[in-house]
């Protein structure tokens, strides 16, 4: 640790406060992790020396790709784009249901990974003829410090940015990283407390404050809500996260119910049943949201976008495919209604 300072993917992390005996707290996540010297974080990627919080996770992407932006899921932005995806080490949640507990539970020092400091990944995203950013796979806010100064030059080159996050970053972060982000697709884990801290080593209200805070600002906003058995697949859970995104004004959010399969420490349970899926459409429609889908089971035709008032099928899918597109300067093409999202 004696020359942190000067290695290549280590920077002064932002949101930190200094506290007595060389001990420093974290202020990018609700988790507010107070930190011994020369310790980390729950993160991995935030490291106490001598007194000053350094990011482990700067310029040191672990996976990069490009995706269909179906695969976010964003399904009201830009259909059919290729984006440019990136993911550095580490998370600041413990989802027992991880898909990618391989890199979101390691620090960066630990796995093989691309040289690419925001400049140059601004570049690469340009040389291969993709006109946006993903920051996902695993959490980004525990990268902010690479998300920012990113999506900064991201914009100034004309490329949109995307941010996929489990929503768990305080408020002064978000907002300060607002103006350089287009979309987000939040995953809502489920709508109880105590299943968040069991689940995934989080807590819920964080969540929705961050949903708030992103629509309140001009994010293009959808969410994602997977339905594990016997931890979030409960009706009256299900019913009460539809009240509370009706109530608070989301009913023009896409809302996206995923099918879970077995992995990482709950590879015992079963896969979601279709029926459990149909089931929380149903709920989610009589509440009051107007574009919903079921991710997951292709068979099920159930990623199509329909128009909140005719209902015929504006946006046929297949898989990762978008098959045609019908939607009109954000209208629908047979009976003129505004349908959300940003299309072109």
């Amino acid at each position: 640790m004696e020359t942190i300072e000067t290695e290549k993917w280590i920077r002064p992390a932002r949101y930190q406060e200094k506290l007595p005996d060389n001990v420093v707290r974290c202020h990018v996540c609700p988790h507010n992790c107070i930190v011994q010297e020369e310790k980390s974080g729950i993160c991995q990627t935030r490291v106490n020396h001598q007194g000053e919080l350094y990011t482990l996770a700067y310029g040191n992407p672990c996976s990069v790709h490009i995706d269909p932006i179906e695969k976010k899921p964003l399904f009201h932005f830009f259909p059919g784009m290729s984006i440019y995806s990136v993911a550095t080490a580490g998370c600041n949640f413990r989802c027992l249901n991880c898909q990618n507990w391989q890199i979101s539970q390691s620090a960066p020092q630990l796995l093989t990974h691309y040289d690419l400091m925001p400049a140059q990944l601004v570049q690469q995203a340009l040389l291969h003829n993709t006109n946006s950013l993903a920051f996902t796979y695993t959490e980004p806010t525990v990268f902010y410090e690479y998300v920012y100064d990113t999506a900064k030059i991201a914009h100034e080159n004309g490329l949109k940015t995307v941010f996929i996050s489990n929503g768990f970053i305080n408020e002064k972060p978000l907002l300060d990283l607002c103006p350089y982000l287009d979309a987000a697709n939040i995953d809502l884990k489920c709508f109880d407390d105590a299943v968040y801290r069991r689940l995934d080593g989080g807590r819920l209200q964080p969540v929705l404050d961050t949903l708030k805070t992103l629509k309140g600002n001009g994010v293009w906003l959808e969410i994602t809500n997977l339905l594990i058995p016997t931890y979030t697949d409960n009706e009256e859970m299900i019913q009460s996260m539809c009240d509370w995104l009706v109530g608070n004004g989301f009913e023009d959010t896409p809302l996206h119910f995923s099918r879970f399969f077995p992995t990482y420490k709950l590879s015992e349970l079963s896969p979601t049943s279709e029926t459990v899926l149909i089931r929380a459409k149903e709920i989610a429609m009589k509440s009051g949201l107007k574009y919903i889908y079921i991710g997951n089971i292709p068979g099920l035709h159930d990623e199509n976008t329909r128009c909140p008032a005719c209902k015929r099928m504006l946006v046929e899918r297949s898989g990762f495919v978008v098959k045609r597109n019908l939607i009109r300067h954000g209208l629908c093409g047979f009976c003129r209604e505004p349908v959300a999202g940003v299309w072109e």
